[in-house]
C-alpha cells in the first residue's frame, strides 16, 4: 500500500453481528415466531432471508403482502421483546471491538451506529455495552424509509455526523449491509462472523474482510483510504 494514508472522516458500525455477536438470538427468535404462527420456512435459508433486513421486509416475505400496518407493529413488538429478554444476559462487545472504538475516539474520528434494527434494539444494546458515550448518532431502521442494501441509512448517518460518505468506513457483517455500505460510496470492512470469509469475498465488494476486530487496527482503516487502494475483497 501507499504511504500516503489519512483516517477516515467517520467509522459507522451496524449492530448485530459487528457490535454484538447477537445473530443467534435473532435467528432463534424468527424460529420461534414462524413456529407459533405456523408459518413454513427453511432453516438453512433463513439467516440470509432475515439478517440486515428490517423486520418489515422479513414480515412481508413470510406472511405475505395483506398484513396492516397494526399487524406488523404488534408482531414487531412481540419479536422483539423476546429478543432484548433472552440476550440481555449475553450483551457484550465482540472481541477486538471495544480497543478499535477507544482507538478511533484517541484519534478523533467520529462514530455512529447505523443499523435496520428498531431504535429500541439499538438503544438497548448500545447502553447495555456502555458505549454510548463514543457514538455521536445512533440510526435505526425506524428513521428510513428503505432498508439495506438500500444505501439509505448510511447516507443518512453520514448527513448526521457532517461527513462525506466518501470519507467514512463502514463495518458490516451481512450481504445486504455491505451492499448499503458500498452502494452510499463508502469504505467497508467486512467482518466474518456471521457469513464466512470466502463467502463475503465471492459475493460482496467490501474493500477488507477480517475474521474479527482483534486483527485490525486503525493503520489498517487508514490504509483504506491509500491513493492506490488494493483490489476489492482483501484479507487481513
Amino acid at each position: 500500500m501507499s504511504s500516503t494514508n489519512s483516517k477516515p472522516a467517520a467509522a459507522i458500525f451496524d449492530m448485530d453481528g459487528v457490535l454484538v455477536d447477537s445473530n443467534p438470538f435473532h435467528l432463534q427468535k424468527w424460529v420461534d415466531l414462524l413456529k407459533r404462527h405456523g408459518i413454513p420456512f427453511r432453516p438453512e435459508d433463513l439467516p440470509e432471508q432475515v439478517l440486515g433486513h428490517r423486520n418489515d421486509t422479513a414480515f412481508r416475505f413470510f406472511f405475505g403482502p395483506r398484513l396492516t400496518d397494526d399487524e406488523r407493529s404488534q408482531l414487531g413488538e412481540e419479536l422483539e421483546a423476546t429478543f432484548r429478554k433472552t440476550f440481555a444476559p449475553h450483551a457484550r462487545p465482540l472481541p477486538g471491538l471495544a480497543e478499535l472504538v477507544q482507538a478511533c475516539h484517541r484519534a478523533g474520528i467520529p462514530m455512529a451506529v447505523a443499523s435496520s434494527a428498531m431504535a429500541k434494539n439499538v438503544e438497548f444494546v448500545v447502553d447495555a455495552l456502555g458505549f454510548r458515550p463514543y457514538f455521536r448518532c445512533l440510526v435505526s431502521g425506524d428513521e428510513v424509509a428503505h432498508s439495506k442494501p438500500d444505501p439509505e441509512i448510511y447516507l443518512r448517518t453520514a448527513r448526521k455526523l457532517g461527513v462525506e460518505p466518501a470519507g467514512c468506513v463502514a463495518f458490516e457483517d451481512s450481504f445486504v449491509g455491505i451492499e448499503a455500505a458500498k452502494r452510499a460510496g463508502m469504505r467497508c470492512v467486512a467482518i466474518a462472523s456471521t457469513f464466512p470469509a470466502a463467502d463475503l469475498r465471492q459475493q460482496t465488494q467490501a474493500d477488507l474482510i477480517v475474521p474479527g476486530f482483534e486483527v485490525l487496527t486503525l493503520r489498517d482503516l487508514e490504509g483504506l483510504f491509500s491513493r492506490n487502494l488494493e483490489p476489492h475483497g482483501k484479507a487481513l
